[in-house]
């Protein structure tokens, strides 16, 4: 009942808070989608990072460290140089833009007859499309919690459910993980409820209160998200005798050399690593938020000013990537060893069955290893990072829809008329809707979040490298983005099926976009010299702009100062995170006979690196 008490509390507390910024998200887009451009950088970082908090990644978290080590963890980690190349470069670049989404960036940034049509084209692949797909993986998570906490054949009259579970047998459509030994008709009865009524709730607040409620409840939620998963870390380090000994038990359960591998944040000395590495290293940047492009881009356009964005960013970067993993690492390696990995399994072996099986231990852990009122606190943190991922792709996504598709080309291209305000809202509004149909329809087809993301990041891989040019050269125009995103949606099912090996999947997809891009910016009409200086004047973008810089009458080496500058910035920024990451980690998971004062000095090393960003990030 406790526990019951504690999420029913955080519940109504989100609901209120869209209630109360419903007037104020009334008034127009820019007040729905933007909170009318008033949020500080503090709350903006925040809201950032209970978005990418979501509950499908500590799932996703245990289950990479499961199949191969803290190492394999750094395919997340290295998203924080992308973070704070936001933070730096582009999150003051967004907010000169002075656009509602990125879509509409393309009509700010490029000329001639088809920039309507890549606009379009952008709004449903990005809003729809790629946002469904990430939106669904959340969804997965919320069945794995769902399926353990919320058992509604337990709680429901008889009648009742064995009516709907009748009518999901009928249908034989399945959403069980199988793993609590449920029969799958009760247990997808009771995921399907409960899918219900989180989504109910979570839209309730996102579609009432727009961007303004998001973060109002976005802030409270990453609290609690933390403050939960540090009781939890507690618990299983208790659990297993203390921190003190953790790395000792997991030797003692697999054996120096399997320990060693487990708990490296190096890569081992086999041909794998090599191609780990290579994989990594074009992650960060072949990604399709490498520039900040979705909700990163509007939280940016949403603060007061370009400090707010910037520190924004920076914010998000040290909250995603340092604080929470190192909560989250003692808790994957903890339950390593209150879960042990079955004989033969220790190495990586059993793919997907085995990753969605460690995703669920983290849940099971859960349940089995909190006192009441700490689950109940721990629950309502997967609550809320559920509900913060879930209401941003609502907004986000609706977006598009409601600015990009409804407002520019149906009401002004084909009907040529000016919607009013309050129409825009309805329309956003109703958006969501459409977007959570779509996203529980690919849900129900979704394996592991381990697999999920791994699709979702190939067919980001196409868009990178096209998305961070277009602000630093002004040679891109519209037919190399056209070109990257057709390039991408033919060859991703060829790298998908055609290879299972990752390194050539993302290499060869990033290597093939990227060429089009090029080609296409050469061999394609350019961008108007117009557009371009219009362009120029109103962001100043860095980078390869010395003809645009020059016709706008500005010095022409400014905007390679510029990109030096502040690339110098993100560069020691990123040295300063991971050293932290590291060096913390280290203290926390020590190696087998590693030296004790090997993590005080990569953390003072991490001190000095600040050096060589902090007075840029107060600038």
């Amino acid at each position: 009942m406790i526990d019951l008490l504690i999420v029913l509390a955080f519940i109504l507390y989100a609901v209120s808070a869209g209630l109360r910024a419903r007037r104020s998200a009334s008034r127009g887009l820019e007040e729905y989608f933007l909170a009318g451009r008033t949020l500080k950088g503090w709350q903006a970082g925040t809201s950032m990072a209970a978005t990418q908090f979501a509950a499908d990644t500590p799932l996703l978290v245990a289950g990479l460290v499961a199949t191969g080590g803290i190492f394999l963890v750094w395919r997340l980690w290295i998203y924080g140089i992308a973070f704070l190349f936001l933070a730096f470069v582009f999150s003051r670049l967004w907010r000169r833009a002075g656009v509602l989404t990125d879509a509409e960036f393309t009509e700010l940034r490029y000329s001639g007859r088809g920039v309507l049509p890549l606009r379009v084209l952008k709004a449903v692949y990005y809003g729809t499309v790629i946002n469904c797909v990430v939106l669904a993986m959340v969804l997965v998570a919320a069945v794995r919690i769902a399926e353990v906490f919320l058992p509604w054949h337990l709680w429901l009259p008889e009648g009742v459910h064995g009516f709907l579970s009748g009518i999901v047998a009928h249908l034989g459509f399945t959403l069980a993980s199988g793993v609590t030994g449920i029969d799958p008709a009760v247990a997808t009865t009771n995921n399907l409820l409960s899918i219900a009524l989180i989504v109910g709730f979570t839209a309730t607040y996102s579609m009432t209160g727009g961007l303004r409620g998001v973060v109002t409840t976005d802030v409270l939620q990453f609290g609690l998200a933390m403050l939960g998963t540090l009781a939890y870390a507690w618990f299983v380090a208790r659990e297993v005798g203390g921190l003190g000994g953790l790395t000792d038990r997991v030797v003692e359960l697999y054996g120096e050399a399997r320990a060693s591998e487990l708990l490296s944040f190096s890569p081992g000395a086999e041909e794998a690593a090599f191609a780990f590495l290579v994989v990594i290293g074009l992650q960060w940047l072949f990604q399709m938020n490498s520039d900040g492009t979705g909700y990163l881009a509007q939280r940016s356009m949403a603060c007061r000013t370009h400090r707010d964005a910037r520190v924004a960013g920076i914010v998000f970067a040290w909250l995603q990537i340092v604080l929470r993993s190192l909560l989250w690492l003692v808790i994957a390696v903890g339950l390593l060893v209150i879960y042990p990995l079955e004989p033969g399994l220790a190495g990586g072996a059993g793919g997907d069955a085995l990753a969605a099986q460690r995703e669920l231990l983290f849940v099971t852990g859960i349940d089995e290893l909190l006192p009441v009122g700490i689950r109940g606190l721990m629950l309502t943190g997967l609550l809320a990072a559920l509900a913060s991922t879930i209401d941003t792709h609502l907004n986000w996504g609706a977006s598009y829809w409601s600015r990009d598709i409804y407002e520019r080309l149906l009401c002004r291209h084909w009907l040529r008329r000016e919607p009013g305000g309050r129409e825009l809202v309805v329309v956003a509004r109703l958006s969501n809707l459409l977007i959570l149909g779509i996203a529980l329809v690919v849900m129900a087809h979704l394996g592991s979040i381990q697999e999920a993301w791994l699709i979702s990041l190939l067919f980001g891989a196409g868009m990178g490298s096209v998305l961070v040019l277009r602000w630093l050269w002004e040679r891109i125009t519209l037919f190399s983005e056209l070109a990257a995103m057709v390039v991408s949606l033919v060859a991703a099912p060829f790298f998908l099926f055609g290879t299972d090996q990752e390194v050539i999947r993302l290499g060869g997809m990033a290597l093939v976009s990227t060429l089009a891009a090029v080609a296409a910016a050469y061999l394609g009409p350019p961008t108007d010299r117009g557009t371009l200086v219009a362009f120029y004047r109103k962001v100043q973008p860095m980078g390869l702009w010395r003809r645009t810089a020059r016709a706008a009458g500005k010095d022409p080496a400014h905007p390679v100062r510029s990109l030096l500058r502040d690339g110098r910035a993100t560069a020691m920024g990123s040295l300063s995170l991971f050293l932290f990451l590291v060096g913390g980690g280290r203290l926390l998971v020590p190696a087998p006979g590693g030296a004790a004062w090997w993590p005080w000095l990569l953390l003072a090393l991490g001190v000095a690196a600040g050096a060589g960003w902090w007075g840029r990030a107060r600038a």
